[in-house]
């Protein structure tokens, strides 16, 4: 817990270090820790509020007391024999932090006195245009953010189907059911362990969010097409598209983060794709793009955001103000990457801009400024991009809540390039 507070790597790349030099550490009490550690996090402002309301520091360790003794209701005496400092127990308990205990002992995590923001874990930098965005909607929607995340599982059509992938998981004892949008989605309703899921370690399934699996959609990477995933980090939607494909083709994952590359290389071998590469960039603006300018039947802008949408999947990044530049820092890089990667766009192809935010300003926002200095591009509305996909909060973009859809937060455009009339003699 001290470690995620002093580090900008995400809660769960942090754990999995931690596990590896623990190697001792049995299945089951991993588990626990787990559970733990995300009950603690999704419960951040709330803990720091009690403890200030008492005057004590805001320690992990008294982070840790706290909850105990209001969400789990244990006694002091049971704190005591949990804090005995014997060997592999946390150090005996100080006359203070008896004292606290004694101080919390019957309250609970929530307050009558709490602001409205602390209750609904939602951070001062992104009150305000979340309030704008959802309106009287924003308790329901910061609630849901809330809730722990359901395992969403992509079916790899090139190795498998979903009738055989839902059978294989429903046989493991899961509570697995097909996803209500994503036509290759499966929910499972329940945390297993990872070890468990031989098709996920031979690339028959993949672990991607129904919302992810949208965005991928709407990019409608055909056979034989050339397409490019900007920004595309481990590669999730780059699988996804190259799928679509059937293996024919070619899709160009780019990133400007090497480590994220050789991840989503992995993986394509793992799935069994042969028409997937990756290309290293230096920069958005990378000279790979001039040279490759109006080459590309699809492109997808999987922009840098600042992850509002996840947050239920990632409750420790909402403490996080997105990047060191702020927002407004943010979306002024959204932008470069957008008008940069449309360059790639050739005459009737298609962009599509997609983020993993529930801000306005990153989205509709964003795409609203693009159309303004690019006239040679058009919306396609969401009817006639995929008219399979219903129910979106906004009338021409996809736009999922987890309120509204139980997916994570997500956005996307998608843009026509128009064709150019060719020109006639002279």
């Amino acid at each position: 817990m001290s470690e995620i507070g002093l580090t900008a790597r995400p809660a769960d790349a942090v754990v999995s270090a931690w596990f590896r030099a623990r190697r001792q550490i049995g299945e089951r009490d991993r588990g626990e820790i787990i559970a733990l550690l995300q009950a603690l996090l999704r419960h951040h402002a709330r803990l720091g509020w009690w403890l200030e309301r008492h005057g004590r520091r805001d320690t992990p360790r008294n982070r840790l007391l706290t909850w105990l003794t209001l969400a789990e209701r244990r006694s002091l005496t049971q704190m005591q024999r949990l804090f005995s400092g014997a060997k592999f127990a946390p150090a005996a308990l100080t006359e203070p932090e008896q004292t606290l205990m004694v101080k919390l002992h019957g309250g609970t995590i929530n307050h009558p006195a709490m602001p409205e923001e602390v209750c609904l874990e939602c951070p001062d930098w992104a009150a305000e245009a979340l309030r704008r965005r959802f309106g009287e909607d924003f308790a329901a929607e910061m609630t849901a953010l809330l809730t722990p995340a359901p395992l969403d599982l992509r079916v790899n059509t090139l190795k498998s189907t979903r009738a055989a992938a839902l059978r294989g998981l429903q046989e493991l004892g899961l509570s697995a059911e097909l996803s209500q949008r994503a036509p290759h989605g499966i929910r499972v309703r329940e945390r297993p362990s990872l070890a468990r899921l031989v098709a996920l370690k031979n690339g028959e399934i993949e672990i991607q969010d129904e919302g992810s699996q949208l965005v991928a959609l709407l990019v409608d990477a055909r056979p034989g097409d050339r397409v490019v995933d900007f920004c595309a980090g481990a590669g999730g939607k780059t699988l996804a598209m190259a799928a679509q494909m059937t293996n024919k083709g070619r899709i160009i994952a780019c990133d400007i983060n090497e480590g994220r590359l050789k991840r989503c290389a992995e993986r394509a071998r793992r799935a069994g794709l042969q028409n997937a590469e990756t290309r290293l960039l230096t920069s958005e603006t990378d000279r790979w793009v001039k040279r490759h300018k109006g080459s590309f039947d699809r492109v997808l802008v999987d922009a840098p955001c600042s992850g509002t949408g996840t947050w239920r999947r990632n409750p420790d990044a909402r403490w996080s103000t997105p990047q060191e530049q702020g927002l407004d820092g943010l979306a002024a890089l959204q932008a470069r990457i957008l008008a940069s990667a449309a360059r790639l766009v050739k005459s009737g192809g298609r962009l599509v801009y997609a983020t993993c935010s529930l801000l306005s300003e990153e989205n509709e926002v964003q795409v609203a400024a693009f159309l303004a200095t690019h006239p040679e591009f058009r919306v396609v509305p969401l009817s006639e991009a995929a008219p399979q996909i219903r129910g979106s909060a906004h009338p021409d973009y996809l736009s999922l809540t987890p309120a509204r859809h139980d997916t994570d937060g997500f956005f996307a455009a998608v843009l026509s390039r128009q064709v150019q009339p060719e020109a006639g003699p002279a």
